[in-house]
């Protein structure tokens, strides 16, 4: 770190278990550090997710500033997503093309770091990747962002999933209500959501279900041929409008859920004395909904949107 040069701490809030986690745990380890946490808001997050961030705001004592959260509407009609929409000529984001999460949550956040690099700040970003994830650099900064820097404070300390969840637990926060029904922050349309993911969202928020079928329709073929949906290539979301289709999706969850059940009892049987998860057995579905699917914790989704 260069001594010639004035020092910015930040710490983004996705909504999400870990970058809460770490920012009580800053604010905890490090209270002679002045970070401003801030809140990239997309304007399609999730009610949970608005209600967490109020909550944390008064754990920490301390303003969440808000990262485009006056550009919400782009005027009275239009909303932000269906501008950036036309001007990707109504090709959805997947995850192939992520320009949702760099036009929503990463220009916001360029922009707002941008004139303290300009003015000579070295800007250090904080990230709530754990010890116990495969490392990833959540943000990578451009050549022109040469004094911002990554730093992944629970990776460093060895704290993993258990001590993020101590953590939430002993601040009095808990987790977000979402997880009572979905495994991760982000928009409300996240195309990293499982299908019965999807079948939670239409039933608890019919009307952001019905958004996100709305633009659905808006989505152009591509060039090949082949039209991308939500859930993925070949299933629109007005699939769901059939009853049929949606047992199928419960039904295929209930059984991947009990073998992965299965899986994580062979797993204590093996390692007796195992530091148990807190509240593990009423978390088990959401909490551990990509491994429940055979993938890495995230699904690949953007670290930026979730953590």
């Amino acid at each position: 770190m260069s001594n010639d040069r004035k020092v910015k701490h930040v710490l983004g809030l996705s909504g999400g278990k870990d970058s809460a986690a770490l920012a009580i745990y800053m604010a905890r380890e490090y209270p002679e550090l002045d970070i401003d946490y801030f809140f990239t808001d997309t304007g399609y997050e999730l009610p949970e997710v608005y209600e967490f961030i109020e909550q944390l705001e008064s754990i920490l004592g301390k303003e969440i500033l808000r990262l485009n959260h006056n550009e919400r509407a782009v005027n009275n009609d239009v909303k932000v997503f269906d501008k950036l929409l036309a001007e990707h000529n109504n090709f959805l984001p997947s995850g192939r093309q992520r320009w949702c999460t760099i036009r929503m949550k990463l220009e916001p956040f360029e922009k707002w770091i941008k004139p303290y690099l300009n003015d000579g700040y070295e800007v250090v970003s904080y990230v709530g990747i754990r010890a116990d994830e495969p490392w990833r650099d959540g943000y990578t900064p451009n050549e022109s962002q040469k004094y911002l820097k990554i730093k992944m404070p629970f990776a460093d300390d060895g704290i993993k999933r258990a001590g993020v969840i101590s953590l939430l637990e002993s601040s009095g926060i808990g987790l977000p209500k979402y997880y009572e029904w979905r495994s991760r922050s982000g928009c409300t349309f996240c195309f990293f959501q499982r299908k019965i993911e999807w079948v939670r969202l239409m039933e608890r928020y019919p009307e952001a279900f019905e958004e996100a079928k709305a633009y659905e329709k808006r989505a152009e073929t591509s060039a090949n041929g082949e039209t991308f949906y939500w859930m993925g290539p070949n299933e629109p979301l007005t699939t769901l409008e059939n009853p049929e289709r949606i047992a199928q999706i419960k039904a295929n969850h209930e059984k991947s859920l009990k073998r992965f059940e299965k899986k994580k009892a062979r797993e204590r049987k093996r390692k007796l004395g195992l530091h148990a998860m807190v509240n593990e057995e009423q978390l088990i579905d959401t909490m551990f909904m990509d491994e429940i699917y055979d993938d890495v914790e995230g699904g690949g989704a953007c670290v930026t949107c979730y953590k």
